[in-house]
């Protein structure tokens, strides 16, 4: 049995916790929130396994009791920066470490999706749109900077977060990016692509939290099995 810890108390800790007792492979410890999160520092006891769905603020916490305690880790907070994100990749030098922000498999086929069209697309226009429950702190989210990353992997485009005013005529290598937020939406990603007379539209609904609380949980099973080092869900789940 995998004992874990598990950091984020919120709406999918809470549903991350249900899935963790239900499928009975996994001896939960602890939950760590805003509330006690300096006790991962000292007091937490060691597991096999940090699963963190939790705030950036959580991040020094989580890196140092990893470091400690060499523990694999399964982290599906966003927000981070590229020095933090380093940081976390670090830790796959000791131990079993998955970062990502979208843990559905859905959105990994998404992703593939609008990376092929890219290529195939050269010099249509793109703009990214996500919307989520009007209780979610960061934008963009994770999910639409991933697909930024695809439809752009060299970083040569300039992204414009929203327009207004006279913004004049739309430059060319320019990727529009759009975060809406309101109700109880969990979570939907449309990749826009015009080109002449035509547009293609790639969208990824997500009915409920559940389908990645699916995947972070397959994804530790299989992160457990591995050997030290960096994945991403992409590896673990289709390589």
């Amino acid at each position: 049995m995998t004992s874990v810890i598990l950091v984020g108390g919120g709406r999918m800790g809470s549903l991350i916790k249900q899935d963790l007792i239900a499928d009975g492979g996994f001896d939960l410890l602890g939950i760590y929130d805003i509330d006690n999160i300096a006790e991962l520092d000292a007091a937490a006891p060691q597991a096999d396994l940090v699963i963190d769905f939790s705030n950036k603020a959580s991040l020094p916490h989580v890196l140092a009791y990893v470091s400690r305690t060499n523990a694999a880790l399964v982290s599906g907070t966003t927000g981070y920066t590229e020095d933090e994100q380093a940081q976390i990749r670090a830790l796959g030098a000791k131990s079993r470490v998955i970062q990502s922000g979208n843990y559905s498999l859905g959105v990994a086929a998404l992703r593939h999706v609008t990376r092929l069209a890219a290529e195939a697309l050269p010099g249509w226009d793109v703009e990214i749109v996500e919307t989520h429950h009007n209780q979610k702190a960061d934008a963009p989210s994770g999910t639409a900077n991933m697909l930024l990353a695809e439809v752009d992997p060299q970083g040569q485009d300039s992204v414009v977060y929203g327009r207004q005013g006279m913004v004049g005529a739309r430059p060319a290598r320019e990727v529009g990016m759009h975060s809406l937020r309101g109700g109880t939406v969990a979570g939907t990603h449309e990749v826009h692509f015009f080109g002449k007379d035509e547009e293609l539209c790639l969208t990824h609904r997500a009915s409920s939290r559940q389908i990645f609380v699916t995947g972070a949980i397959a994804a530790a099973k299989r992160l457990m099995a591995r050997e030290p080092g960096f994945y991403t869900f992409d590896e673990l789940m289709f390589g």
